[in-house]
This record gives structure tokens, sequence and C-alpha cells, in this order.
């Protein structure tokens, strides 16, 4: 079965279920997307990597990683090849410089990893057919850069007065404060303030 390269688009809350977040992936080159719904935990550990954030301790999944590579095993890729009464399922293609081994995963955690690895993720055209949406012209486009949605019509995802009006300065000491205390959320507002000011100079 031909596979179909997969593109983190962006993250944004869920609508339809409350403290979830949507994971948005587009089709490599096309306007079908495909949205999974994931936890909060999982939706922090795949942001921070994104947004090259570095927590003061490895996260669980970069424990992973860590532990994955000093073994000299790499993976390859991800797929996620089943959906099955809403639920997606996922593997992980590992290879150990001998053999490859697949390990089948929650789809939330083989994303998580998988943008640690750096590696490309897949999916089948059954599981676009069944779960993927096409976007047509004047569909609200996702925020690639913030990892946001738009969350209402007429609404922008921006930063709060609070960090609006802080110096630059004081927000990197912010940034830094909110990785230490692992406010992943809070660290991700205000470096979008970052590189807003940035942009400007």
């Amino acid at each position: 079965m031909k596979k179909i390269k997969l593109e983190i688009l962006g993250i944004s809350y869920s609508q339809s279920q409350s403290g979830a977040y949507a994971l948005i992936f587009g089709e490599s080159g096309k306007k079908r997307r495909l949205p999974i719904i994931i936890g909060s935990f999982e939706a922090q550990a795949i942001a921070i990597e994104l947004e090259k954030m570095k927590p003061s301790r490895p996260l669980t999944h970069d424990l992973f990683k860590n532990f994955a590579t000093t073994f000299n095993i790499s993976i390859n890729e991800v797929i996620i090849y089943k959906f099955s009464e809403g639920i997606f399922f996922a593997k992980l293609v590992c290879f150990d410089g001998v053999k490859e081994i697949e390990i089948d995963s929650r789809t939330s955690d083989a994303v998580a990893i998988a943008v640690r690895f750096k590696c490309p993720i897949y999916t089948y055209e059954n599981i676009l057919n069944a779960a993927g949406i096409v976007m047509q012209e004047g569909d609200e486009p996702i925020d690639t850069e913030t990892h946001t949605e738009k969350k209402e019509a007429g609404k922008t995802a921006g930063p709060t007065d609070q960090y609006s009006n802080m110096t630059l300065k004081e927000l990197e000491k912010k940034l830094m404060e909110a990785i230490d205390a692992e406010a992943y959320e809070k660290a991700s507002v205000i470096r979008d303030e970052i590189n807003k000011r940035k942009r400007k100079k």
C-alpha cells in the first residue's frame, strides 16, 4: 500500500473536547488535512520541540530519544496505519543497525518522538479518505508559525496585554522561568511575542 507523507501544520485547542488539542496534519503538497485529537501533555511535548524550547530536565519523549540513541537505535519513520471507531493507530519503524522493527504506539506519542528524531510521518489513502478534510478556497488558514489556529471568527491568537507591555529582555527572562516551571503553554505565548518583536526590527 502506498504511503502518503504528512506535514505537521499546527496545534489548536479542540472545539469538540474540553482540555484536548487538535493536531493538524497536511498531505504534503496538497489540500487535504488530517486532524487528530490529542491530550494536553502530548500537545505540549510536540509544541516545545517544534518551538525549539529546551526544558531544564528531559521530558518523557526526550528520555525515550536519549535512551534509543544511546543504544544506537534510530526511528526511520512513523506510520499512522489504522483508523477505527474514531481512534488512530500508529507505529514506530525502528532500526538498530541490523534489522528493522515496528513498535505499536499511540499516535500522539509517535508524533512527539518523530519530531525529536526528525523522521517522516506517513499515512495511507484509506485513512485520509475516512478522516481527512479537503480545504476549500476561503477556509481559515492555520498559523504554522505559532502552531495555533484562530479559535473563533474575528478573534486572533496573540499575546496578552501583560506580555505586550514588557521589554524584550523581560520577556526572555519570563520565557526561561516558564520553561523551568514546565509551563509550556505560557512559554509558547511568550515565545510568540518575542518572535513578533524580532520580526519588527
